[in-house]
């Protein structure tokens, strides 16, 4: 899916090839974002969606829903989700658009969003790394999969010090508390 956005009589934008929301069965997407008390709306293609940091298709968050159109790129969509599992309870309670969060929590919601592309049927991890390179996510490293693979023991550090992950390394589908 390559959708392009019309912006002029003739005219349009290109957004990157990512996937997107209709690429997957939202069902089991929404069984999936339930593993973490999150609820998962469709909004309708021609409405704003709520509560979007960076507006246009991402992901919004408010509360305990995370809205979405069907335009909307997966890895906004997990990026949004691990945003809500890595905040504590306090930040969970009140989060309305700005998800806020320090450096070594982003990190952890990049890592995160990796892993959990695993559990959606046509994603996987090495589409989520083609993904996020292709949306502009910055590494050092150059991309998300050398990032990843190289440079992210802090973030996996920070995931199971707050218990999200079991003794594999695999989500175990617990929400930070503290």
């Amino acid at each position: 899916m390559n959708p392009s956005i019309p912006v002029a009589a003739g005219t349009a934008i290109e957004l990157p090839d990512v996937l997107r929301l209709a690429d997957t069965d939202s069902r089991l997407l929404r069984k999936l974002l339930l593993k973490y008390g999150l609820f998962l709306e469709i909004v309708p293609a021609d409405r704003d969606i709520p509560g979007s940091y960076w507006g246009d298709s991402e992901a919004g968050l408010i509360g305990d829903r995370l809205l979405v159109r069907v335009d909307t790129p997966l890895h906004s969509v997990l990026h949004e989700t691990c945003h809500y599992v890595c905040m504590d309870q306090a930040r969970r309670d009140g989060v309305h658009t700005d998800a806020g969060g320090n450096y070594d929590e982003e990190n952890a919601v990049c890592y995160l969003q990796i892993l959990l592309a695993d559990q959606i049927c046509l994603l996987g991890r090495h589409r989520m790394f083609k993904d996020m390179d292709s949306w502009g996510y910055a590494f050092r490293l150059g991309s998300a999969q050398c990032w990843f693979e190289n440079d992210a023991d802090d973030a996996l550090e920070w995931l199971c010090h707050h218990k999200l992950l079991d003794a594999q390394q695999t989500p175990n589908w617990n929400k930070r508390d503290i």
